[in-house]
Formats: structure tokens, sequence, C-alpha cells
């Protein structure tokens, strides 16, 4: 059987206030009205710290720097970069197991998003270490898992 993959929930960012969560801004009341949300209701939910934005950029620089300096993702977009990495190194993905005739089982790899709505902070710092100690092994050996997050940093404050 295979496994299901994931829906993305919905997030909605609240603030943190003296012993209450409050929505973040007038789109974010819009979005707890649209679902039905009115005062006195109990809701569950699972938390998760918002990203903070330079990192994402990261993730996305590291996507240019290795499109634009490594013969093996020529032509390859930075966002494309990212989800190959995701698979090549299985990091941020989620396995469905396949059976395919003549063959036999097969696991695909499906990427989740990086986005800010998707992964909170914790979980998308993982991801991207893991992906620069997979660029360091596969693709640039002579550098160290932290020089290849050095070398994308800069390419962020250079962008």
């Amino acid at each position: 059987m295979n496994a299901p993959i994931r829906k993305r929930k919905d997030r909605i960012p609240l603030r943190v206030e003296r012993g209450r969560l409050v929505p973040f801004d007038d789109m974010a009341a819009s979005m707890l009205r649209a679902k039905g949300y009115g005062l006195g209701d109990v809701v569950m939910a699972d938390l998760a710290k918002s990203r903070n934005p330079k990192f994402h950029g990261l993730a996305h620089q590291l996507g240019s720097l290795l499109a634009e300096n490594l013969d093996a993702f020529e032509g390859v977009n930075s966002h494309a970069v990212l989800k190959r990495l995701q698979i090549e190194a299985n990091v941020g993905c989620d396995e469905m197991a396949l059976m395919f005739p003549g063959v036999g089982p097969c696991v695909y790899r499906v990427p989740r998003s990086l986005s800010f709505g998707s992964m909170d902070e914790a979980e998308f710092k993982q991801v991207i270490a893991a992906m620069c100690r997979h660029i360091s092994k596969t693709y640039w050996p002579t550098c160290t898992p932290e020089q290849v997050e050095a070398m994308a940093s800069a390419w962020v404050e250079a962008k």
C-alpha cells in the first residue's frame, strides 16, 4: 500500500501576547473568519515558530550558487536545484512505496515544500545543513559543509 502524500495545511500566523494568541494581522483575522472560527470556539493547533526570512533567502541562494558554478546543475533553476538536492540527500522528503511490474518494489521520494508556511525554522535548518553535507560530500569534496553554507551566505549578501 502506498503511503499518502501529506496535504499541506493552511497556516495562520498568530502573535503571542500575555496569556493568549491573537491574529498577526488583518489577513490572519480574515483567514480565521473564513474557517468559521468565532469568539469562544475551542480549536486545536500545531504551533511552529515563524522562520527567519534571511534563511529562506539562503536556501534559494544555495540553489543559485550551485546552478551557476557546477556543471551538474547547468541550466537548472535554483528551485529545481533545491528539489533535486532534497531527493538526492533524502532530506525534507516523504517516501512512497511503488511496485513496478518486472522491476519490483521501489521507493519514490517526494520533496516537501521549504516554504514559510510548510516548514518551521528547526526543520528548515536541519534540511539546509543536510543539503550542505550532501553538497560537500558529492559535489565539492574540498569544502566542508560549513564552507558550503558560508559561500551561500556570502552569495545572499552579494545579490
